[in-house]
């Protein structure tokens, strides 16, 4: 039985230059989003005046 052969796509000067479009598009898009939610905040805050309706444990 022979293997089949892969065949290595060959990388023309257009093509690394769409990847490096590409590339930029996608880091730019990352930087205007970060960060991408607000960090985990490990305590809770204090209650406000309008949380005078929530009751809490301590």
């Amino acid at each position: 039985m022979t293997r089949p052969r892969t065949v290595t796509p060959v990388e023309t000067g257009s093509d690394r230059e769409e990847k490096r479009q590409l590339d930029d598009a996608l880091e730019e898009g990352l930087e205007e989003t970060f960060p991408g939610s607000d960090p985990v905040n490990v305590t809770q805050p204090a209650p406000s005046k309008g949380d005078s309706h929530v009751k809490r444990r301590n």
